[in-house]
């Protein structure tokens, strides 16, 4: 069975036992280094990356996806505490058009500055959608939430119906499609790993950011070699 296969298994058992997400890391046992095939996937067409002198991590999610809710405290934590020369980037995921209002949210806060830093909104839309159950499929309804959040209406819709986010979600679309990604949340490390709760062997949020750094410190090994070639 392909691990892409043995993943989508592995999503429905999640969704019925949420409580696997929060289990001890089966790193946490000993010094297990993870393995292809077992805990990460290598790309067989490795994607470039535009972050000369970082290592970046894509972070493929979906506003709507309860996996990724529950894997966020454990992302975020772990982003704040990695050197400079790591990148975090998010990519938003719309497998269907229905999905496309969320990463329009997405990237219109990435126009306005609201994404990091001290008046973000990315983990508030998160928890609009999880914990207070508003949807924000609807232009208007987005546009009331935002106001809302302090946003005025008029330069939130005009970042929301601008050609810029209008492109920036299609190329989230097109790097979605080049990872072949099928399911949230996945990161890829540097263009060639992937990684997922559902494709790492804890199948755990943790567990799986062990796997991360376990690929950023590979990447960090492998790109003198690289240079010297």
């Amino acid at each position: 069975m392909s691990p892409f296969a043995r993943r989508r298994g592995l999503l429905a058992a999640l969704c019925a036992s949420p409580s696997l997400l929060l289990a001890r890391p089966a790193f946490a046992q000993g010094p297990t280094v993870p393995q292809e095939g077992t805990d990460y996937t290598v790309e067989a067409n490795p994607q470039p990356t535009n972050t000369p002198g970082k290592i970046e991590v894509l972070d493929f999610f979906w506003y709507g996806c309860p996996h990724c809710y529950a894997f966020l405290p454990s992302l975020e934590a772990w982003r704040k505490r990695q050197p400079s020369d790591v990148l975090l980037k998010h990519v938003p995921v719309a497998f269907d058009n229905s999905r496309e209002p969320h990463s329009r949210i997405f990237y219109a806060l990435e126009v306005l500055g609201r994404i990091d830093g001290p008046d973000s909104l990315h983990v508030r839309v998160f928890d609009a959608f999880h914990r207070d159950r508003i949807r924000l499929n609807d232009r208007d309804e987005i546009a009331d939430f935002m106001e809302k959040q302090g946003i005025e209406r008029a330069k939130w819709l005009a970042a929301y119906d601008s050609f810029s986010v209008a492109g920036d979600v299609n190329r989230a679309r097109m790097i979605t499609q080049a990872y072949q990604i099928d399911g949230t949340p996945t990161l890829a490390i540097d263009g060639r790993y992937l990684t997922s709760p559902s494709i790492a062997s804890s199948h755990t949020n943790d567990g799986t950011l062990y796997v991360v750094d376990y690929l950023i410190e590979k990447v960090r090994r492998e790109r003198p070699r690289n240079k010297k070639g």
